[in-house]
């Protein structure tokens, strides 16, 4: 057993999947996916669904690591931005070299942050310095380094 990939449902997943891919460095795994029919109902329970999406190799596991999925809907229901302690998936994280440089490059991008850097020392595991922030469609993603 190994874990397979996370899924983003985006407003415009081209966008999304374009900054994933300048900040992240995350890769895009070919074919672009243009989906539809019988076999998509039957595995969604939506019917009439539609979508296309992208896989995008996650940083630092090769070739064969885990994929970030980012789909895109014909028919999308919206919802506001979630906050940090909502029941369900939370939020991603990214380990970096320099936190604040990411930060930037996040606002830069069209992100927006949700908390402020901070640093810690966990006795036993090191030091984190951490912030969550929202990709441009208000996605959760925190943004770590340890020492």
């Amino acid at each position: 057993m190994r874990f397979a990939h996370t899924n983003i449902v985006s407003e415009d997943w081209k966008r999304l999947v374009d900054f994933y891919v300048n900040i992240f460095e995350c890769k895009v795994i070919p074919p672009i996916r243009n989906q539809s029919g019988e076999f998509l109902e039957k595995g969604t329970g939506l019917k009439d669904a539609k979508l296309q999406c992208a896989h995008l190799l996650l940083p630092g596991y090769g070739e064969k690591g885990p994929t970030l999925e980012i789909y895109q809907y014909e028919n999308i229901l919206n919802q506001e931005k979630i906050p940090p302690n909502q029941r369900g998936y939370g939020h991603i994280a990214f380990e970096v070299v320099d936190v604040e440089e990411i930060v930037e490059m996040i606002l830069i991008n069209g992100g927006e942050k949700c908390g402020e850097i901070t640093k810690k020392e966990i006795e036993g595991a090191g030091t984190i310095t951490f912030i969550y922030m929202r990709d441009p469609e208000g996605n959760l993603i925190e943004i770590q380094n340890w020492k």
